[in-house]
């Protein structure tokens, strides 16, 4: 890597680039958790404290990563105060009433006395800010800090970002998305391939230059192009009066239908319910009443392995808790959906899993150093690309998609979209579980869902993309 960059006291700098570019590099770098082979850094003008000084480098940058880091099982006072207990006892008042000041001195709203594991994303990332900030950093990285935010709170962390602006804190912002940039960003910077493309402001460099400047060459937009299916009497899935109660949403009495050859995009917001929808047809949500058929066929509730019997590919939400070992490489882990394919009397060929897992690697344009690399070793949009492959791999008759471009680039994006609407056109079904507008593209259909329920759907493209986001968010009916 050759990059200079500079963010001054009191801007929000934008770092981006496709996946590998060298963000997270170099974000290790400016927290003290790398060395670098050439160059220095330099904070508030002087030169960084040594690599074993993990006090001096927390006391100036911090980062607040997309993965909280916050400790689950204490309160959030303790994690405010998590490494700066100097002594060996705690006044536990003493220590609340501090974490109290904290926050109210940030412009934070938070009960110091509730578990971490009861927080909201939102809530988890503005204890890691607060406590970043506590200990005196006055450089912040943000690290794709929207990724797991409804339109609500991505508002609200704008009020956050101008906040520490106006009292002298830099702050560099990296995302994927790019219109968010334009909306909070003084400066950005762009990566490409381990280097430095281009700096500038924000207000001098319109999208499709930032965007080139990633990828090196235009990114073809991907949209719908496969016609529709329009028997309903032939849909593949088919869902019935499905009622849950679920930590990530209540569902009420909902029913869909989607046929062979057709993307239905069912869109909400965090809580509404749509994300429960898509575990239970994976079998790892069992629904209260309701029933859900695959090609006429019911599947038994909570048992994801009669799903996959049945043809169901899954691509979860969440692909470190639920799509990933990240112990294991790339090709056992495009493969772990096919092993008895490739198995003989009993025992894994692996002549057979590597050859399906280049294939793959080739399809999704997965970058990664061979077959063997453990896939934790991979950048989140490599990651990403792996889980998706491993859904496709079986050649599964019914996809059910989670927001599977969350966290990943814009060229990412495009490639992963693209390997959707192929399978679509080989006559899968899809149900794509998103409320993003660049992955909506691709569906056919939309069914919003508000509090549990379908309220309303959207059959004729080109639908109204605002009208749709509003009654996801309640705001219409």
């Amino acid at each position: 890597m050759d990059v200079p960059i500079a963010i001054h006291e009191g801007e929000c700098h934008a770092l981006v680039g496709r996946n590998g570019a060298g963000k997270s590099t170099l974000v290790a770098v400016l927290t003290g958790l790398l060395k670098p082979d050439a160059g220095h850094v330099l904070l508030a003008g002087e030169k960084a404290p040594a690599m074993t000084d993990r006090t001096g480098w927390q006391r100036r940058a911090a980062c607040v990563y997309q993965h909280s880091k916050i400790v689950p099982t204490v309160t959030v006072a303790e994690n405010l105060h998590l490494g700066r207990f100097e002594r060996p006892w705690v006044s536990w008042r003493a220590m609340r009433r501090e974490s109290r000041r904290m926050l109210h001195e940030w412009g934070f709203d938070l009960d110091v006395d509730l578990l971490a594991s009861e927080l909201s994303v939102e809530q988890r990332q503005v204890v890691e800010i607060a406590r970043a900030l506590s200990i005196g950093a006055r450089f912040l990285i943000l690290d794709e800090p929207t990724a797991a935010l409804e339109a609500r709170g991505v508002e609200r962390l704008f009020g956050r970002v101008k906040r520490l602006k106006e009292s002298g804190v830099g702050v560099m912002y990296i995302s994927h998305h790019i219109e968010e940039i334009y909306k909070i960003c003084d400066r950005v910077t762009v990566l490409r391939d381990g280097k430095h493309v281009i700096t500038g402001e924000v207000a001098e460099l319109d999208q499709e230059t930032v965007v080139r400047a990633m990828v090196g060459s235009a990114v073809v937009p991907v949209t719908s192009s496969a016609p529709a299916s329009s028997a309903r009497e032939e849909a593949r899935l088919r869902i019935e009066h499905l009622s849950v109660s679920s930590t990530h949403g209540d569902v009420e009495d909902v029913s869909l239908e989607v046929a062979a050859g057709e993307c239905v995009g069912l869109v909400g917001l965090r809580g509404s319910g749509s994300s429960t929808v898509g575990d239970v047809v994976a079998g790892l949500v069992k629904p209260g009443t309701g029933k859900v058929t695959v090609d006429g066929e019911r599947l038994r509730s909570g048992d994801v392995s009669n799903s996959v019997k049945h043809g169901v590919g899954y691509v979860p939400e969440d692909r470190h808790a639920r799509g990933l070992v990240g112990l294991l490489g790339v090709n056992e882990n495009l493969t772990l959906s096919i092993l008895p394919r490739l198995s003989r009397f009993g025992f894994l060929s692996t002549k057979l899993r590597n050859r399906a897992a280049r294939e793959l690697i080739a399809r999704l344009q997965v970058i990664t150093s061979g077959g063997d690399q453990p896939v934790a070793e991979l950048s989140g949009g490599n990651q990403q690309k792996v889980v998706v492959g491993r859904a496709l791999a079986s050649k599964p008759s019914l996809l059910i998609l989670i927001s599977p471009t969350m966290g990943v680039d814009v060229a990412s994006k495009a490639a992963l979209l693209r390997t959707v609407e192929d399978a679509r056109g080989a006559g899968a079904a899809v149900l794509l579980v998103s409320d993003d507008l660049e992955e909506l593209r691709v569906a056919t259909r939309l069914a919003i869902m508000v509090r549990g329920r379908i309220v309303r759907e959207f059959s004729e493209r080109p639908w109204d993309e605002a009208q749709a986001i509003a009654t996801a968010e309640g705001l219409a009916a």
